[in-house]
């Protein structure tokens, strides 16, 4: 599976982005599929999780109820939805996908494939 991440930017304190994730391939729907994001001198940390046919979704606790996460299936594309951005969420932004079980969602070493990644940069 070949991942790209695409949408990122730099928008101001308050605002909103939009973030996709394309895969190549047939067995799309046969990830678990993740967020991920890295800071300047901070480790990779879990955003959001997606399982196989989107009925479950996982969110790290500084995202929640400001990030969504969502995936079309037929179009092989994982979203995140960014609102209410803060400078904090300023990091590179990587997608993931995972064969392995729910339990893993929010663990990066048991993500199989990653994409290139994308940088968001949120001004205060």
């Amino acid at each position: 599976v070949q991942l790209q991440a695409s949408g990122g930017g730099l928008v101001q304190a308050g605002g909103s982005l939009r973030l996709s994730c394309s895969a190549s391939g047939r067995t799309f729907s046969s990830y678990i599929m993740g967020w991920f994001r890295q800071a300047p001198g901070k480790e990779r940390e879990s955003v959001a999780g997606i399982s196989r046919m989107g009925g479950s979704t996982y969110y790290t606790d500084s995202v929640k109820g400001r990030f969504t996460i969502s995936r079309d299936n037929a179009k092989n594309t994982m979203y995140l939805q960014m609102n209410s951005l803060k400078p904090e969420d300023t990091a590179v932004y990587y997608c993931a996908a995972s064969s392995r079980s729910w339990s893993n969602v929010g663990v990066p070493m048991t993500y199989d494939y990653w994409g290139q990644g994308t940088q968001v940069t949120v001004s205060s």
